[in-house]
């Protein structure tokens, strides 16, 4: 297609490239109708421009757009060229005091709690950085796009609106001067005109709704059968259905499909096909037929190409708009005149109307053009702000209708503008004044909520998906309703009162039709069918909670305001009660000489709603009367007389009533809704409204009545009326009936009932009923959750109420009440209770749950007992009441109550006549001890002339009236203090007696003698059981010392005496008694010696490739099936490592265990086709004890060497020198062999001729096969783990015949040893000091099998890679192709070299022991690697240069290197000083010296010297000792001068030596570095920052979603979406998971910026979060940032992470994080 485009195109584009903007704008200059002719300009060349194919191209389109459109308009507005003008536009402007930068998805943004008039004020990085609120109480957001920076907006903030950037251009702000003043009126009026045409364009484009034809004035005459199949976006349908479709529907690939799909999602629409009409036309039925099963379809459209070539350019003619008024403000506000310019059509017709009312027509990519294009224009203009926020009011109900059936999100709807307006103070006070907007927003939302039923409540459906999104976007209405009232007036004008009482008004109308919805019934007989709808009404609720208290808010401020809104309320409230006494009989109840009328009403018979708002708001203002003193002011002003307090407590009575019924089992039918609404009716995003108000309802009800009248009408509702009123009637119910549900019912309810009148009394901490500031209220929350346990900053913020801040006030007061524990390596930080608030504990504080409140009481006795004090928890002392509520402690001592109490403790006296509990009883002790104190503070306040009224001793005192003379309550406390069934609560009983006596000297002086006398009884026993512990434990102590010192000795289990040299491998070896080793198996429990020929006894192990080591990790394996392991290069750019977690099993039971899990899983995958954490069919299983991911076992041997090394030996062992020759002579007559071998047999004569020429030497008889030792199961192991490591290590299919396979091990071993000796380097620690037993046995495991397995491989081939070795550093002219001394890792070639030896060594029967073999082994390799240091060490001089005598060392290493200076030609750099050599190669060889004692250390089983035992110095003579190696290294070379000179003169010949010292090429240099994760900046945000402007590497310039930082080399990836997604082994992962296999051969260790939140990959099915290294300064993490505290580096626990890096334990990590997390198991990571 495109072919066929070329020619045609570029003939058009050359046309279009010769037009000149500058005579294009000279001949609109002379112009009579400007429209006219700008209109036939774009109606020509707009087509000939965009939309030329089917595929965009952005740039060219750009470019030509720029050149032949947009540059012309530039030459026009400018009347100069652009390039001149506008930078002259931009000096004459001064620069803006406002940031107005809008934000980016994923852009930080901060808002400072201290100074920011609401959450909604919000600074850019930039801005917050150069503010002083940085230094204040901040949060950190990460924003969702489209909001803009508030710095330099005066009444965005409290202090400090600017930052130093814009601070500079406030100082000439002169009261709103007119910023065209800056531009000549020509260069005015041309702007106007292009502006009003243009702006007038695009939005008469933009809106245009017909698909083939334009809008009069473009239509052009030749018109070519050119369509678009449009598809457009919409939140219903998902990707993978759109993909699904579009492959359908214009068979493409699933690439292409995809990237449809996301072009969709960013911009809104995309042209899935370009043809003629029929050709678009088919596409578009299918895609429709295809997407309407289940919703609504897709919408699609078939356009001509010139109207998508217009739109497009529109689009481009609105940013364009946008970008020119950057240049001057008086630009910015001509555009705002245009677009506000009321047109001919009156109301609405404004080109800014115009666009806001088709906004739900718009696609997304065009909406989010024009908002942006709103916000740098009309809002960046405060005149034009306020006309601007005038007609979005004027049209908001048009909007947020359109909003409502929008199929878009809020974050792309003219509605969400509401932020940016209502959030303005003055803006929100000028809307409310003068469009009344805060009762059009509320009318507006009683509209969208039409169901009602017949009282006119709101009634809400079964809920459907279709009625819940409509239900979540009408929310949205509270939200703007909340930006209205979130600042607060100061001063109050009449306009304001008058319009804010008509929004309250409105207000109360809504808040009555949710009075008494969901109304319910008790369920009796069976269990309710259907549970009601009771969700909607609740997020209602919720919704409105902030609203409710702001309003109330807003009351406060002002007192007529005030008065008027508590009549209007209280009318309200009447209305509601209108039908209050209906059809309910009255009825008189009396007790103890009081009567009271009331109305009969069960409430578990009728109707009851949790939902009362209306009395809740008016509880709410009764207590601002109280607290704001017009109670007391204007008392003639309110309508306090005809309050009628009876039915006031009705409804919120009726509401606890139910709570205490549902507590008591009553209303179990009635399912699990009811228990919900209970929940939350209680729950602190809700009690503020319901819960709380219920209270002070009640309280303000008591305040008013006689407590008798009070306490009679609660009982009746408690429908307890009768167990009180009739004497003896307890005992009678008793009796009779034996049923106990009935029985455990009333106490229940009695409970209950003694619980709320607790609370009534005592919960006087709201501001307005008690003499109480709101921090007081605070820290008595903050205190009762403390003391439940210590918390978490988190924690505690989410057991307080926020208010619409989001705010919980707890910070300004944590402090007094608090103490803070610093977290440790994992954990949190905690606040903990200081002692002295301990007595604030209210053991009944109405806050707590069931559950709270037994922990609370539990830790509190504890505490308690711990400081030896008597357990009683006695009420805390209270302030007084305000005067309003002051008569509600009368309740304490009226006759009701005293009735009541005494009848609880005579059952408690007479205790099995009755059933009665003991909560009940606690809680009347509860209830006398408040009576008690509250007498003790009326005493201290009355002065004398005063009465007492409050006598609440005296009444305790009194027996009870005759007939039946009960004793006082203070003669039954004193029975009770007694009473053996009362055990717990013998201290508070004690309590009250104690403050109730007549506190006699005498008594009190004997008491005090008692407890000390017991005081003193107590400590003598206690200092004697101290005494006796120590002594009892005086063994025990000295057994760990004792214990401590064997452990260490035995560390090698050989009784080596250490005063001998100990020395590790050669002729001298030192040699070591064989020690038995007897293991347990852990799946039989049978013990067994390790033996040759016994049963293989196997430890689990995992294998995994690895890079944690590596420094080159670009390399990759082209084809593993070819490629040839033998050589390790230094870089390690990909090695393999065996760990195990120790657990030794007989190699039968694990084949046993293995078959039953293989097996398991086989009948699994019939069932369900879940990942499980490990991975069967790698033969992956866990550990049968410890559950450790493990996928082989190592068989467990005795040290090989010992085995294979049974010839005596001879003392005279060969030099290196002669070794040398013998070797070599030895490998050229095998190879003369193998040559034999595979010729094929010609003539027999000529072979024996060939044997005779060939001399072999002395004692070697390459015929002779060695028998294996080992035992057939051993031998088997031996192969089984062999092959494993071959298939991770090379990521190939197993084969045990693959000669590659003993390479593998042998590299495994040496790649292990070499990272546990850089773990141990890192942290400082000894070589040989005490390893965790489990990396002991893994790596005297791996050394012993890895030396073992040339005993199961061939032997011709292990001789084979032996020789290639051995040639890589003795020159043998059969092999050519091998590495140069550069390019081999010394340490692995050694390993190899050793670990292959005896393949020859058994055929050599000339008397050279294996140790001899060894040791010049070693000593070659040791030379080979001096040299390598010599050639790479980097020699700038220090000026270090000490000027030492230059010992023998340093002598030495200048005479090697001069020689090496010789061989390479002088191209190796300037001698240095011997000095200097001599500390590169000291430090370049000590990690090969460190691995080679582990490496012999294993292998040969010679315990280490003590010295090394220890860390401190750098050891290097001790190691230099035990490998017996001389102190000074270069002797080697000295030693065996004729030799070492060929070999030096062969390795620096190579080529590639000349390359690199030449500067062609590079090599490693030695020490190697330890890799490190990358650094992390200190500050999370400037993360955050760095993410935000990462775009996706695939979806030009889109912004990736879940930017995800690779720990390991700093990479930012975009994870989690489809446009990154690339193939793997033929399935399709994630840019994480195919990060993985490049970067860390499967493992990953990432950061999700977003999230913040660390993430462990291995393999495509294994995963799991873990803990990131950022803490708030709160000691807690915030994963997906929720809290947005900010958050800093903690260094260790990122050094943790590390060192699971380090240690090679992620996979572990992810399996154990897998089985303790079953959720883990379904996430499909590899799409991460």
């Amino acid at each position: 297609m495109a072919s066929e485009l070329e020619p045609e195109v570029q003939a058009i584009d050359r046309s279009l490239l010769e037009c000149s903007a500058e005579e294009t704008a000279g001949k609109w200059l002379q112009a009579t109708d400007l429209t006219r002719e700008v209109y036939q300009h774009l109606a020509h060349y707009v087509p000939q421009i965009y939309c030329r194919g089917p595929n965009p191209f952005p740039q060219k389109e750009d470019m030509l757009a720029q050149h032949v459109l947009l540059g012309p308009m530039e030459w026009y507005l400018c009347g100069e060229d652009p390039a001149f003008g506008f930078p002259k536009l931009e000096q004459a402007n001064k620069p803006s005091h406002l940031c107005g930068r809008v934000f980016k998805v994923g852009e930080p943004t901060y808002s400072c709690r201290d100074c920011a008039v609401d959450p909604t004020c919000v600074l850019c990085m930039e801005c917050f950085l150069g503010s002083i609120h940085r230094d204040h109480r901040y949060r950190m957001t990460t924003s969702g796009g489209g909001g803009f920076c508030d710095c330099g907006d005066t009444e965005a903030w409290k202090e400090g609106p600017y930052c130093q950037k814009h601070e500079l251009n406030t100082s000439e702000i002169e009261e709103e001067e007119d910023p065209l003043v800056h531009l000549s009126e020509d260069v005015i009026a041309r702007t106007y005109n292009i502006f009003a045409i243009m702006f007038r364009y695009a939005v008469e484009i933009l809106t245009w709704e017909k698909e083939s034809e334009l809008p009069a004035d473009l239509e052009i005459i030749e018109k070519r059968d050119t369509y678009y199949c449009m598809l457009f976006n919409d939140e219903v349908h998902t990707y993978e259905q759109v993909i699904y479709t579009l492959q359908k529907a214009v068979n493409c690939t699933q690439k292409e499909a995809i990237g449809f799909a996301t072009t969709v999602d960013r911009d809104g629409r995309r042209s899935v096909r370009y043809g003629d009409f029929q050709y678009c036309e088919q596409a578009k039925s299918v895609i429709v037929r295809n997407t309407s099963r289940q919703t609504k379809p897709l919408k699609v459209q078939v356009m001509h190409s010139s109207i998508v070539a217009h739109q497009n350019f529109g689009l481009k003619l609105l940013s364009w708009l946008g970008s020119i008024i950057g240049y001057s403000d008086g630009l910015r506000r001509i555009l705002c005149q245009v677009g506000l310019q009321e047109g001919p059509d009156g109301e609405n017709s404004s080109l800014v109307d115009r666009l806001m009312l088709n906004d739900s027509k718009l696609w997304k990519g065009a909406r989010s053009v024009y908002h942006q294009l709103f916000m740098s224009s009309l809002l960046m203009d405060l005149k034009y702000k306020k006309l601007f926020a005038v007609r979005f009011a004027k049209n908001y109900e048009r909007l947020q209708s359109d909003y409502v059936t929008d199929d878009h999100d809020r974050e792309f709807s003219i509605a969400d503008l509401s932020v940016q307006i209502f959030t303005v103070p003055s803006l929100a006070r000028m809307l409310i004044t003068e469009e009344n907007l805060m009762t059009i927003i509320i009318k507006t939302f009683m509209d969208h909520l039409r169901h009602r039923d017949a009282q006119g409540r709101f009634q809400f459906e079964r809920y459907t998906a279709l009625q819940a999104f409509k239900f979540r976007r009408v929310q949205s209405l509270i939200l703007d309703l909340k930006y209205v009232l979130i600042s607060k007036p100061t001063e109050w004008s009449d306009d304001l009162r008058q319009k804010f009482l008509e929004g309250f008004d409105a207000f109360l109308e809504l808040l009555k039709c949710m009075q008494g919805m969901d109304p319910i019934t008790r369920q009796v007989g069976q269990h309710i069918e259907m549970e009601p709808e009771w969700e909607a009404a609740f997020t209602l609720q919720m919704k409105l909670t902030h609203v409710i208290s702001m309003m109330q808010d807003w009351c406060a401020l002002d007192e007529k305001v005030l008065i008027e809104a508590y009549k209007k309320c209280l009318a309200v409230l009447m209305q509601c009660h209108g039908g209050f006494t209906d059809g309910e009989q009255p009825i008189t109840l009396s007790i103890c000489g009081h009567s009271v009328e009331t109305i009969r009403y069960c409430v578990s018979q009728e109707k009851v709603s949790i939902h009362l708002p209306v009395s809740r708001l008016l509880a709410g203002l009764h207590v601002l009367l109280s607290k704001s003193e017009v109670a007391y002011k204007f008392p003639e002003l309110l309508p306090l007389s005809e309050l009628s307090p009876p039915m006031l407590i009705e409804h919120p009575l009726r509401c606890l009533v139910l709570c205490a019924q549902v507590h008591a089992g009553m209303w179990r039918r009635n399912g699990f809704s009811l228990v919900n609404q209970i929940y939350y009716y209680h729950n602190v995003k809700c009690r503020r409204e319901m819960f709380d108000k219920d209270i002070v309802m009640l309280q303000t009800g008591v305040s008013m009545m006689d407590p008798n009248h009070f306490l009679m009408i609660m009982l009746s509702r408690f429908e307890l009326y009768q167990i009180f009123s009739t004497p003896d009637y307890g005992k009678r119910f008793s009796s009779e009936i034996t049923h106990k549900d009935v029985v455990q019912q009333n106490n229940t309810l009695i409970e209950e009932m003694l619980y709320l009148i607790i609370m009534l009394v005592g919960e006087r901490f709201s501001p307005g009923v008690g003499q109480v500031n709101a921090t007081d209220e605070i820290k008595r929350e903050i205190i009762h959750q403390l003391s439940i346990k210590p918390m978490a900053h988190s924690e505690l913020v989410k057991s307080l109420p926020e208010d619409e801040n989001k705010e919980t006030g707890m910070e300004s007061v944590i402090e007094a009440v608090a103490h803070f524990k610093k977290p440790g390596l994992t954990g949190r930080g905690m606040y903990e209770l200081k002692p002295e608030c301990a007595r604030d504990f209210n053991l009944y504080f109405y806050h707590f749950s069931r559950a709270e409140q037994s922990k609370a009481e539990e830790a509190q006795r504890k505490l308690k007992r711990q400081n030896r004090e008597d357990t009683a928890l006695p009420p805390p002392v209270l302030p007084p009441f305000c005067p309003l509520f002051a008569s509600l402690v009368n309740i304490l001592q009226s006759d009701v109550m005293l009735c009541i109490m005494r009848t609880v403790l005579q059952w408690a006296v007479e205790h099995n006549g009755y059933a009665w509990s003991e909560s009940m009883l606690q809680r009347v002790l509860h209830l006398i001890g408040m009576a008690l104190q509250e007498e003790k503070q009326h005493l201290d306040s009355v002065t004398e002339e005063h009465v007492v009224t409050f006598t609440f001793t005296q009444k305790i005192s009194k027996p009870g009236e005759a007939p039946n003379n009960s004793p006082s309550i203070l003669a039954m406390l004193e029975t009770l203090q007694n009473a053996p069934y009362l055990d717990v609560h013998k201290d508070m009983i004690r309590w009250i007696l104690k403050s109730s006596r007549d506190k006699d000297k005498a008594e009190r002086k004997r008491k005090a003698e008692i407890a000390r006398l017991r005081r003193e009884k107590i400590m003598a026993q206690m200092s004697e059981m101290q005494r006796h512990f120590i002594d009892e434990n005086k063994e025990l102590f000295q057994q760990t010392l004792e214990l401590d010192a064997s452990t260490s000795a035995v560390l090698d289990n050989s009784p080596v005496v250490s005063d001998m040299a100990l020395t590790a491998l050669g002729p001298a070896q030192t040699q070591v008694p064989e020690q038995r080793q007897f293991v347990t198996c852990i799946l039989c429990q049978e013990e067994q010696e390790v033996k040759v020929e016994s049963k293989a006894m196997v430890l689990a192990a995992f294998v995994q490739r690895s890079t944690v080591l590596s420094k080159n990790r670009s390399k990759f394996i082209q084809d593993p099936e070819k490629y040839d392991p033998l050589f390790m290069h230094p870089d390690l750019s990909c090695g393999t490592h065996t760990g195990s977690c120790g657990h030794i099993m007989h190699a039968h039971c694990w084949q046993r265990y293995f078959d039953s899990v293989q097996a398991k899983e086989q009948r699994r995958q019939q069932r369900l086709r879940l990942h499980t954490s490990y991975d069967v069919e790698n033969g992956e299983f866990l550990c049968p004890l410890c559950e450790c991911l493990s996928n082989t076992v190592i068989p467990l041997l005795l040290p090989p060497r010992n085995i294979f090394n049974n010839r005596l030996n001879i003392s005279d062992q060969p030099k290196l020198t002669q070794w040398i020759r013998t070797i070599s002579q030895q490998i050229k007559a095998l190879q003369v062999l193998r040559k034999e071998e595979s010729t094929p047999n010609t003539a027999s004569s000529k072979n024996s001729e060939n044997m005779d020429e060939l001399q072999l030497p002395e004692g070697f008889r390459p015929d002779f096969h060695p028998k294996n030792p080992y035992s057939e199961s051993i031998k088997e192991m031996l192969t089984t783990f062999g092959t494993a490591t071959y298939k991770v290590g090379l990521k190939v299919h197993p084969n045990e015949e693959d000669p590659r396979v003993p390479i593998m091990c042998w590299g495994s071993c040496a790649y292990t040893i070499q990272s546990i000796e850089r773990i141990l380097s890192d942290e400082d620690k000894p070589l040989f000091g005490p390893l965790p037993c489990r990396l002991d046995d893994c790596l005297r495991s791996l050394t012993r099998f890895a030396a073992a397995h040339w005993t199961v491989a061939s032997l011709s081939v292990v001789q084979g890679h032996f020789r290639k070795l051995f040639a890589s550093l003795v020159p043998d002219d059969s092999h050519g192709d091998l590495p140069c001394i550069l390019d081999i890792d010394m340490f692995h070639l050694l390993v190899g070299l050793v670990l292959a030896s005896p393949a020859l060594q058994c055929q050599d029967f000339s008397g050279i022991s294996l140790g001899t073999g060894d040791l010049h082994i070693f000593h070659l390799v040791t030379m080979a690697h001096i040299v390598q240091i010599l050639l790479t060490s980097c020699t700038e001089e220090n000026g270090m240069d000490q000027e030492n005598p230059a010992g023998e060392e340093e002598l030495a290493v200048l005479a090697l290197y001069k020689t090496l200076q010789q061989y390479t030609g002088s191209s190796l750099k300037e001698t240095p000083s011997g000095w200097h050599l001599w500390t590169n190669v000291r430090n370049g060889i000590m990690p090969f010296l460190k691995c080679s004692a582990l490496f012999f250390h294993y292998l040969n089983g010679v315990p280490s010297p003590p010295e090394i035992q220890v860390s401190g110095t750098s050891h290097f003579e001790h190691l230099c000792n035990y490998l017996s190696l001389p102190n000074n290294l270069i002797c080697l070379f000295q030693e065996n001068n004729e030799i070492t000179k060929l070999l030096i003169e062969s390795w620096c010949h190579n080529t590639e030596v000349k390359r690199y010292l030449e500067g062609e090429r590079d090599a490693i240099s030695y020490p190697r570095e330890s890799n490190k994760l990358i650094d992390l900046p200190e500050d999370y945000s400037s993360l955050i920052n760095q993410a935000s402007n990462f775009s996706c590497p695939k979806s030009g310039g889109d912004k990736s979603r879940a930017p995800t930082l690779c720990l390991v080399c700093g990479t930012l990836l975009c994870s989690q979406s489809y446009c990154c997604q690339t193939e793997l082994e033929g399935e399709d992962v994630g840019a994480c998971t195919a990060h993985t296999y490049s970067c860390g051969s499967g493992v990953g260790i990432f950061l999700r910026v977003r999230e913040c939140q660390v993430l462990f990959l291995a393999g495509k099915t294994k995963g799991c979060f873990y803990s990131p290294p950022y803490l708030d300064d709160y000691g807690e993490t915030d994963q997906g940032l929720r809290r947005g505290n900010p958050l800093h580096l903690c260094k260790e626990r990122f050094k943790k992470i590390q060192k699971l890096w380090h240690q090679h334990s992620i996979t572990e990590e992810i399996g154990h994080a897998q089985e303790a997390n079953q959720t883990l198991v379904g996430i499909d990571w590899q799409h991460l």
